[in-house]
């Protein structure tokens, strides 16, 4: 059981809208959105650190700059897509319908492929609304 969490923030803004949706996100709209990932160790290492607070913003907030900030994220199926494509949108497309919950667990596997130990990312979607993914300690 890891003894060490630290938490990082980071921010960036993106459109989307949600398919087989009633309410106002089936709109294209956009969010200011500000991600917190948990990152845990069971040690700390050589400088006393559970994990570099630099080394994940160079790495995670550099994917997420290059992939999800300031982007439409739609679902691959989304009949926009084809008509932003036509005018140069920049577009990251998802297998599921890009809610809150899906994007935090988007950037935990991404977050995870490169190496951190990630206990969960928060996705607040707006400062009152945010939705969590977090690693099955079952």
């Amino acid at each position: 059981m890891p003894k060490y969490t630290i938490t990082k923030r980071l921010d960036f803004c993106y459109g989307h809208r949600l398919l087989n949706y009633d309410g106002k996100c089936r709109h294209l709209h956009g969010h200011n959105a500000l991600m917190e990932i948990d990152i845990t160790a069971e040690a700390l290492d050589e400088k006393g650190m559970a994990c570099d607070f630099s080394e994940i913003k160079q790495k995670l907030k550099t994917w997420i700059d290059l992939n999800l900030d300031h982007r439409m994220l739609l679902n691959k199926k989304d009949p926009m897509v084809t008509l932003l494509k036509e005018v140069n949108e920049p577009l990251f497309l998802m297998k599921e319908n890009p809610t809150a919950e899906n994007i935090a667990k988007l950037l935990f596997e991404e977050a995870s492929k490169m190496g951190f130990q990630v206990e969960s990312v928060r996705l607040w979607e707006t400062p009152n609304s945010c939705a969590t993914y977090r690693r099955n300690n079952g």
